[in-house]
């Protein structure tokens, strides 16, 4: 089952149509506003908030970093402190 797709509203018709755009939040439907046809901000049912828009744990990453930094970060981040104090 595929997303329906997202409307889009330039922030002058959203501006025009806020009442239109609210009673379809209020029956699941989201749309994305945009300024200069680009997208700054997004009118959703409340419920998709919750669910959606909050950062996702970074429980789930843990240890995904191993041996990025060397054996010891300490003397990692020694190295790349002296290398830019040049």
């Amino acid at each position: 089952m595929t997303k329906p797709e997202l409307r889009q509203k330039g922030a002058e018709d959203a501006k025009n149509r806020f009442q239109e755009l609210l009673t379809a939040a209020e029956n699941g439907e989201a749309t994305i506003i945009t300024k200069h046809g680009k997208p700054v901000a997004a009118l959703m049912p409340i419920g998709n908030y919750a669910t959606d828009s909050r950062q996702q744990a970074l429980s789930p990453l843990a240890g995904s970093g191993r041996g990025l930094w060397g054996k010891t970060r300490t003397r990692t981040l020694r190295k790349l402190l002296n290398e830019w104090s040049r």
